[in-house]
């Protein structure tokens, strides 16, 4: 078959494949800003099929605690992702589909891919709030307890739009070293060595930071993680540049404190960092799992990636219990002539359950206008 012919059946299949994207439940995330030809997602068979981009959505960034502290009814069961793959062959044609977010990519070797058209809808506040391309992290103004106890991350859409920022056996875990905090993990390379774009987003901070990290980028993602490039020898991407999964933002070095060649790569949340195997396998280079269930005690420098899935989801049973558990809490207020036995028969509990839960004894005065926990 020649190429013009596979071409015009490529073209037919693609404009159904695109009605049917179009019509899918998944919601596609775009924002403003002039499209970038390289801002592509995966098409056709996921097992051939040559791509370089595209994530999802989840605009938690900006949204109120109400809004993002979100426990799913049933756990996420881990699901791999492979990387998606770059190409670099001659665009033949550009197609529109159903959906006007997202357009076709011919290439010249049959193959193609979505384009997200960013210029579609405007910029969600995850790229306007807490923005700087000046400071390394404007998230001082959030305290770690305003922060959910958990919040439910979309990692990849339908499209599975991932890629590895560098694959290799880790030399350096997540955790307390040498009397700091090292909050990535480190992966040796050889100077110059690609370093690609995890997921979709936009660079926030692209300098020679002046400090333990050298040269850095960082990306913040459409779903509102962001993730820390340090040490390169070279930065090829901007602040304010759209970028895509798989596509190469710098290359790596040994700038900053750094004894040799590798890359140190951090995961983050409104500033707080976590352990980064906890999303990627680096030594496979696969996604762990399509959602994630961030959880505000992985925030602390000694919870690291934990590979047994089963304890997750029992921890999240405890999770659900414990909020169960709160939610049963009853408090009284004392008025005047109130007793501690008055007070328990009132509830249906005990007076020493109630000093128990107050820390009082049983010959306390109880003020006027004190709440009490009763339950």
């Amino acid at each position: 078959m020649s190429v013009k012919r596979s071409i015009a059946a490529l073209i037919v299949l693609m404009m159904v494949v695109g009605v049917a994207v179009a019509q899918s439940p998944v919601e596609v995330a775009v924002g403003s800003g002039t499209q970038n030809p390289t801002e592509v997602a995966a098409g056709g068979d996921a097992a051939t099929a040559k791509t370089e981009t595209m994530t999802v959505t989840a605009t938690t960034e900006g949204a109120s605690s109400s809004e993002i502290n979100v426990v799913p009814t049933t756990p996420a069961k881990p699901v791999q992702v492979a990387p998606v793959r770059k190409i670099e062959e001659m665009v033949v044609d550009t197609l529109p589909t159903v959906n006007e977010a997202l357009k076709i990519v011919l290439y010249n070797d049959n193959t193609w891919r979505y384009v997200r058209d960013r210029s579609v809808r405007q910029d969600s506040t995850v790229f306007e709030k807490y923005w700087s391309s000046e400071v390394i992290s404007p998230y001082r103004e959030v305290p770690l307890a305003s922060l959910p106890v958990s919040v439910v991350i979309p990692l990849v859409d339908s499209l599975k739009s991932y890629h590895y920022p560098y694959k290799g056996r880790i030399i350096s875990r997540y955790g307390p070293r040498r009397n700091r905090n090292h909050n990535g993990v480190d992966i040796p390379l050889k100077e110059g060595e690609p370093i690609y774009a995890t997921f979709d987003g936009r660079v926030r901070y692209s300098k020679d930071s002046k400090t333990g990290y050298g040269q850095l980028v960082i990306i913040r993602h459409d779903n509102g993680l962001e993730t820390y490039m340090g040490h390169l020898s070279k930065r090829l991407v901007k602040e304010g540049d759209w970028v895509t999964a798989g596509q190469v933002i710098g290359e790596g070095g040994s700038t900053g404190r750094s004894t040799g060649p590798h890359l140190h790569f951090e995961a983050r949340y409104y500033g707080q960092s976590f352990d980064p195997e906890r999303l990627i396998d680096f030594n496979t280079g696969m996604l762990r799992r399509e959602t994630f269930l961030l959880k505000r005690k992985f925030f602390d420098i000694y919870s690291r990636y934990d590979q047994n899935f089963d304890d997750e989801i029992a921890n999240e049973e405890d999770d659900k219990r414990e909020a169960a558990e709160l939610a049963a809490r009853r408090y009284y207020k004392v008025r005047s002539g109130d007793t501690l036995s008055g007070i328990a028969v009132k509830y249906g509990t005990t007076v020493t359950r109630i000093c128990q839960l107050n820390g009082i004894n049983r010959n306390a005065i109880l003020k006027v206008g004190k709440t009490l926990r009763v339950k």
